[in-house]
């Protein structure tokens, strides 16, 4: 069964390598390099930042990762201000949810139909509109939260276009050696935004006002705007043939996924561990009656930042694991390290024993992300990587909030902790039981 699965994989790949060579300008060949020594051993890998063209990309994401964070925290404050209803802020997230869903899918495929570099520019550009029109709104004090969920709703459209195109272009930039440790770099960058982009907004919304994030984050859009310029075209490498983006290529993408099992697991695990073992809906019930006697605030503060913090620990490290090259055992070990943390957490009376779980879990999830990532980008055909990243988004997007309502239901059934801890065990079975039932992951390398 596997030597068939490696035969269907390779040919393609050998069609699009060849393609690449006569079409596409390539990375650079990577450099023999001695060993890396002392601290550099444990440090992240930069090698990516070697490419010109990926360092331009990977910088402006330094700019955007923290703006965004601006906008995500101004537009719940400003929709909570005008109705005093939380229910509001809930409706508000749900609104961005189905296009961002419906233009995820779609952008995969027109990612895969278009030059990328191009898709890029006018899909930045619309977001960085769609920032400045809130801060239109908001400076006009045109209070309404219709507007606000149709901006929203806009903004989320443009993203699902960019986000496949974005991530599909990067297998273009670097050479697939170097895979892993450009989704490091990547990933570190947005775990560091989620951390400081709250924290930054927070600081800035009593000296500047709240207007001003949305302007602030339309600037730092620019500089994303200003590095897709730079990058080289990424026209599709099947040559001028026109390529349509319709609902047959979409589905063609799940067929595709269906008939190669180490993208289809990929896909699986990373859904097992957020739906059955993401906690975070079930946060503000411990923090108030678990953890309530350390300070309801605090230990609310401290569990929403604790995964972030040990994701972005993760990517700082991330020379310890960057450069191994069985990128599906090492899924699997990180989504079993996911469970077995989050089952601590769940069993766990000490918030700062919690935390440590919590911040365990979060080094874990940078790993899945790492190796999740670069099996997409060097499993998949560049004509199919578009709509791999299309799916990839609706999973990281649709999965946390399946396990908010399955938390929220079981915690409320069973009590948060035994929901919690129950939640980790059943990753731990569910993924070993796939590893053990399917090969493929397991021996999948790079």
């Amino acid at each position: 069964m596997d030597t068939g699965e490696s035969s269907t994989d390779q040919q393609p790949s050998n069609r699009a390598d060849a393609q690449a060579q006569a079409q596409a300008p390539a990375p650079a060949p990577a450099s023999a390099e001695p060993p890396r020594r002392g601290w550099r051993r444990w440090a992240m890998d930069t090698r990516p930042l070697r490419r010109p063209a990926y360092r331009r990309l990977w910088t402006s994401t330094i700019v955007t990762a923290v703006g965004s964070q601006l906008t995500a925290v101004a537009v719940p404050k400003q929709i909570y201000d005008i109705t005093g209803s939380s229910a509001w802020v809930g409706y508000a997230s749900l609104a961005g949810l189905l296009p961002l869903v419906v233009f995820a899918l779609w952008g995969g495929a027109v990612a895969d139909s278009v030059d990328r570099r191009k898709l890029l520019l006018v899909t930045n550009s619309g977001i960085a509109v769609t920032s400045l029109l809130f801060w239109v709104q908001a400076v006009t004090g045109f209070e309404s939260v219709g507007v606000l969920m149709v901006l929203l709703a806009l903004q989320q459209a443009f993203f699902g276009l960019n986000s496949p195109a974005r991530t599909a272009s990067i297998a273009r930039l670097v050479p697939a050696e170097e895979l892993a440790a450009a989704n490091a770099l990547g990933s570190t960058v947005t775990q560091t935004g989620l951390v400081a982009g709250p924290l930054l907004a927070g600081a800035l919304i009593p000296v500047v006002g709240l207007p001003e994030l949305y302007l602030i984050d339309a600037v730092a859009l620019c500089v994303t705007v200003w590095a897709v310029v730079r990058l080289p075209a990424l026209p599709p490498l099947g040559g001028p043939a026109v390529r349509r983006a319709g609902l047959r290529e979409i589905a063609a993408g799940f067929r595709y996924i269906a008939l190669h099992k180490v993208l289809l697991l990929s896909f699986l695990a990373d859904m097992v561990a957020m739906v059955l073992g993401m906690p975070r809906a079930l946060f503000p019930q411990l923090a108030a009656e678990t953890y309530g006697s350390y300070g309801e605030g605090l230990a609310l503060g401290l569990l929403f930042a604790a995964i972030p913090v040990g994701a972005v620990a993760g990517g700082l490290f991330s020379g310890t694991f960057s450069r191994a090259r069985r990128h599906g055992l090492m899924v699997i070990g990180a989504v079993v390290a996911w469970g077995v943390a989050i089952t601590g957490f769940g069993l766990s009376r000490s918030l700062w024993i919690a935390v440590a779980f919590l911040v365990l879990a979060g080094v874990a999830d940078m790993v899945s992300m790492v190796f999740r990532g670069a099996i997409l980008l060097s499993a998949a055909t560049d004509e199919m990587r578009g709509r791999m990243q299309g799916v990839f988004t609706v999973v990281v997007a649709g999965g946390p909030r399946l396990a908010d309502v399955l938390h929220g239901t079981a915690g409320s059934a069973f009590g948060p902790r035994t929901a919690v801890a129950g939640g980790g065990l059943l990753v731990v079975v569910v993924m070993l039981a796939l590893a053990a039932v399917s090969p493929a992951l397991r021996r999948h390398r790079v």
